[in-house]
């Protein structure tokens, strides 16, 4: 296997010329890349309504074409799911990303052409491993297994011939088979549709596996390791797997489950974060001491901006080369499957123009703003991780909601938190999280102003597997659902209150 590591290694660092020039010239790919995908798409439905055949510059684009929603495209992708082609790109789509993006009831099914699997999909998985051994050039990662999970996919019109999925089960269906070598454990288990049984399934074969690299969401591949624990009876990971080495991870943030792996995983271990989702691959961990994301520009998408206000209200969109660092910006895609300026719900902010490297601040529909406050994820994780690493605490699930005014209170911010390892002093750990959260939000601190609109957080810890139960209740177990981080009404926090009182 050595041999084998040598030699992929060599082949995933001859793509870092190609990532330099996108990283050297980004206006100049940016700028090819949207004529490729207004020629692409001309001859349409889509491109004949807006008449792509004369577009002839971004100006046009946005003059003619109206910012989309999946609402806006649901009716041409369910003509797609129903066989019918050449609809919004020019190539066969067969394949739909099914996807949630929160816990929601309403799923959405994104369309998965050939083109974004080759160009986008895959080409991010290579990416990822190529900026891996180009950082560690003694790496060993190829000497051994990828531990992966997917989700599932099965047919959705058979008579048409299409079929719905989590993005990961397609990419898996659809990789090489040589990939099969590398990776652990085979479709069969990999992508089954239960999870509790596939967890299990897994921790059972792969604990006699060599694992050098792990890749999932931080959430659900924690349960697999636990489980692989409770079967092995070792006391950490590394005495299961002592050549593993990386951990590739996204979904959702990993900073509220950084000690809980550091804790599984002693000793030297590295983790890479990607923003991978249904609709496209957009951006990879470049630099190992760093937080951020490189946004990645040649994979078939191409990419406008919509500057948020402090109320995060939308403006104008804008192109990549207006884009300022700092500010908070929702992210809008056009792809070669057929996405026309689709607002993709997540808000990101620039940390470098030279390159442009990105980190996700949120969603936006996950935020409170009951009282003005305009609190948003990224502000609550910052504020956790600090109240964390102040108090030893270690959590392993949380989602917070207002608690609206009463005849005699103020409202206040609801924190559901389950921990891995409670604060010693929880009126401490709620007093840190209070402060923070005002060093971090001006709008928060003037709220909490001798508790004229805010009072202090309400912090209540949750049972363990409490956000488990309430997931497998309402059928949303898998990679694909995450718990809600921040929710302007009481929804989830009720469900979850009332799940611990059964």
């Amino acid at each position: 296997m050595t041999i084998i590591n040598s030699v992929i290694s060599w082949f995933m660092k001859k793509r870092m010329h190609q990532i330099e020039l996108f990283m050297k010239y980004p206006h100049d790919v940016q700028d090819e890349l949207f004529k490729r995908l207004i020629t692409s798409a001309k001859n349409t439905e889509w491109g004949k309504k807006y008449n792509y055949s004369s577009v002839n510059n971004y100006s046009d684009f946005i003059d003619r074409v109206p910012l989309n929603d999946y609402n806006d495209l649901k009716p041409y992708i369910d003509r797609l799911r129903n066989g019918e082609q050449n609809l919004l790109w020019n190539s066969e789509i067969k394949w739909f990303a099914k996807s949630s993006g929160t816990t929601s009831d309403k799923s959405k099914f994104i369309p998965v052409s050939q083109e974004a699997l080759d160009e986008c999909h895959f080409k991010g998985g290579k990416d990822l491993l190529s900026i891996y051994c180009n950082n560690n050039p003694d790496t060993q990662v190829f000497s051994g297994k990828l531990l992966g999970m997917g989700g599932t996919h099965f047919p959705d019109n058979p008579e048409a011939g299409t079929f719905v999925g989590d993005v990961s089960a397609i990419i898996m269906e659809n990789l090489p088979t040589w990939v099969e070598l590398i990776r652990t454990p085979d479709l069969s288990i990999a992508l089954m549709s239960e999870w509790e049984n596939k967890i299990e399934k897994i921790a059972q074969i792969t604990r006699h596996e060599n694992v050098t690299n792990i890749t999932g969401v931080p959430s659900w591949t924690m349960v697999l390791l636990k489980r692989v624990l409770e079967i092995t009876g070792k006391n950490n990971i590394k005495e299961v797997w002592p050549n593993l080495e990386l951990f590739i991870h996204g979904g959702v943030s990993f900073s509220p489950y950084q000690n809980q792996y550091r804790k599984l995983i002693p000793g030297e271990m590295n983790y890479l974060e990607t923003y991978n989702a249904s609709e496209g691959f957009f951006g990879i961990q470049d630099r190992n001491d760093a937080d951020d994301m490189l946004l990645m520009l040649d994979y078939g998408i191409f990419y406008e901006f919509i500057p948020l206000d402090d109320a995060g209200n939308s403006q104008q969109t804008i192109p990549l080369k207006q884009v300022e660092t700092g500010i908070n910006y929702a992210m809008v895609i056009s792809t070669n499957a057929g996405l026309w300026r689709y607002q993709i719900g997540d808000t990101i902010t620039f940390t470098s123009t030279e390159p442009y490297r990105i980190k996700i601040t949120g969603r936006t529909r996950s935020f409170i703003n009951a009282f003005g406050e305009e609190l948003i994820v990224d502000n609550a994780l910052k504020a956790l991780q600090s109240a964390c690493e102040k108090t030893g605490a270690m959590i392993n699930e949380f989602t917070a909601a207002p608690v609206y005014f009463s005849d005699n209170a103020s409202g206040a911010h609801e924190w559901l938190i389950e921990f891995e390892q409670e604060p010693d002093d929880l009126a401490y750990f709620t007093e840190l999280l209070d402060n923070a959260l005002k060093s971090l939000n001006s709008d928060y601190e003037a709220k909490r102003y001798h508790n004229m609109v805010l009072n202090e957080p309400i912090v209540r810890p949750m049972p363990a597997g409490a956000f488990y139960a309430w997931l497998k209740k309402r059928d949303k177990l898998g990679g694909q659902y995450k718990v809600p981080s921040l929710s302007n009404d009481r929804i989830y926090v009720d469900q979850l209150l009332e799940i611990t009182r059964l």
